[in-house]
C-alpha cells in the first residue's frame, strides 16, 4: 500500500509507511474521526473539535521520535535503523492505542457492557479480520499479537522498555495530548519544551531491580518538570472544567436512565460514535438529554477547594449522601475530580547526573515534591434549587 503524508498542526508533516497507512484506512481507526478527543469539552471550549484520530497520529509520530532518542543512547539495546522491527512496532502501538475509546472518550468510559474498558476493547478490535489482514500484507514480521504485548506492558525486558513509550510518566500519549489539547482549547497551560525533553531522554537500568526504564539526563530535569506542570494545569483548568464536569454527569445520568451500554463485541462497537450518540440524545425527552442538547445543564451549587485531605473528602461524601435523601433523585449531581500530578514515587523515573550517578526524579526535583493530588468535589442542581442546596451544604459543613 502507498505511504501517506499528512499535515498535522502540532507536529508538521506526519508520514506513514505501508502498514501504518493500511491501519489508518481500516474501520477501527477511521471511526476515531468521529470521537471527540475531549469528550463534551467542545461545548465549553469552542475550538476543541479535534478528534482521537489526530491525537493517535500525533502519538505515532512522537513514538518514532522517542524511539530514535532512546536508541541513540541505548548502547545496542535498541537497534537504530529507521526500519527496525522494534521502531515499527512502537509506532503501530501508538497509532492503535486509542481505537477502543467509546463515544465522547473518557466522558462515558464506565458504560461498557460486560465490565470491560477501552483498553480491552482495543485488544478485541486488533483481532478483527481487516486489522489482521493489514498486518499480514504489510507487517513485514509484525503481527497484532506484538502490539497487544506492548499495550499490555508485558513481554521481554526490551518490550517492557518500549511499552513505557506508550504508557508511563514519559509517554507519547500525554506528550501529544497536552500540546494538542492546549492548542485547540486556545489555552497555554499545556505547553512545555518538547525538543529539550526528547533530546535528554535516555534508557536507564534501575540498580534496585535491574529493569530498564525511560529516564532523563540531568539537563532534562526542568523540561520534565514543565511537562508535569503542564499536565497539572491542564487538569485543573481544562479537563476538570466546572461546566465540562456538569455535562459529563448529565451524559452519565442519561446513560443510566436508558440502560445504555457500549457493546462488548467489536462489530457492534464500531457502529457507535459521537454522531450516533448525539442522534439518540436529540430524540430523547430526558431532562439529562436536554441538558446536553439544549444547554440546559444544572447549575453549580457548591465546590470544594482543589486539594482536600482524605478526612475532608470522606466528610464531604458523607454530607452529600445525607443531602441525597433530602432532594429528589436526579436533582443532585456530584462530581469528584481526582488526579495525581505525577507518579514518580511508583514508577521511579531516574535522572542520570553529569557524574553518571542515578537519582529518582522525585528526589532530583524539589519542585515535584511539593505538588499535591487534585481532589475536588462539585455539586450541581436545578437552577431553582441552587440557593437551597448551597445553603444546605454550607450549614452541613458548619
Amino acid at each position: 500500500m502507498a505511504t501517506l503524508s499528512l499535515r498535522d498542526p502540532v507536529h508538521g508533516f506526519i508520514r506513514a509507511d505501508g502498514l501504518e497507512s493500511a491501519l489508518i484506512s481500516a474501520r477501527p481507526f477511521q471511526r476515531l474521526r468521529f470521537i471527540h478527543q475531549l469528550g463534551l469539552s467542545h461545548l465549553v471550549f469552542p475550538g476543541a473539535e479535534h478528534s482521537r484520530f489526530s491525537h493517535a497520529l500525533g502519538a505515532m509520530e512522537l513514538a518514532g521520535r522517542v524511539y530514535d532518542s532512546l536508541a541513540a543512547k541505548s548502547e545496542g539495546l535498541l537497534p537504530s535503523s529507521a526500519r527496525a522491527l522494534e521502531r515499527r512496532a512502537i509506532r503501530a502501538a501508538a497509532l492503535l492505542h486509542d481505537i477502543g475509546h467509546a463515544p465522547y472518550s473518557h466522558s462515558a468510559e464506565g458504560f461498557f457492557a460486560d465490565g470491560i474498558d477501552h483498553e480491552e476493547m482495543t485488544r478485541r478490535l486488533l483481532t478483527l479480520p481487516e486489522v489482521e489482514q493489514a498486518f499480514a500484507r504489510h507487517g513485514e514480521g509484525l503481527a497484532p499479537d506484538d502490539i497487544v504485548r506492548l499495550l499490555r506492558r508485558g513481554g521481554s525486558a526490551r518490550e517492557q522498555l518500549l511499552s513505557q513509550i506508550i504508557s508511563g510518566e514519559l509517554d507519547v500519549d500525554k506528550m501529544d495530548y497536552l500540546l494538542r489539547d492546549s492548542l485547540y482549547c486556545g489555552v497555554r497551560y499545556g505547553n512545555y519544551d518538547l525538543d529539550r525533553l526528547l533530546d535528554t531522554m535516555v534508557p536507564l537500568r534501575d540498580p534496585d531491580n535491574g529493569s530498564w526504564g525511560i529516564g532523563v539526563e540531568e539537563g532534562g530535569v526542568h523540561a520534565l518538570e514543565a511537562l508535569v506542570m503542564a499536565r497539572y494545569y491542564m487538569f485543573t483548568q481544562v479537563y476538570f472544567n466546572v461546566t465540562s464536569k456538569a455535562l459529563e454527569l448529565h451524559l452519565g445520568e442519561w446513560m443510566r436512565e436508558q440502560g445504555r451500554r457500549w457493546p462488548a463485541e467489536p462489530p457492534a462497537f464500531l457502529a457507535e460514535d459521537d454522531v450516533t450518540t448525539l442522534a439518540e440524545l436529540r430524540r430523547s425527552p430526558s431532562l439529562h438529554a436536554r441538558a446536553l442538547v439544549d444547554r440546559e445543564h444544572f447549575d453549580l451549587a457548591y465546590q470544594t477547594r482543589e486539594h482536600l485531605t482524605v478526612a475532608e473528602g470522606h466528610a464531604f461524601e458523607a454530607l452529600v449522601r445525607e443531602l441525597s435523601t433530602r432532594f429528589d433523585s436526579g436533582r443532585l449531581l456530584v462530581s469528584r475530580s481526582s488526579k495525581d500530578p505525577h507518579r514518580f514515587s511508583e514508577s521511579r523515573v531516574l535522572v542520570r547526573r553529569h557524574d553518571g550517578s542515578l537519582e529518582p526524579m522525585a528526589e532530583a526535583s524539589h519542585f515535584i515534591a511539593h505538588l499535591k493530588r487534585i481532589e475536588q468535589f462539585r455539586v450541581y442542581t436545578l437552577p431553582s434549587l441552587t440557593q437551597e442546596v448551597a445553603e444546605a451544604i454550607q450549614n452541613g459543613l458548619g
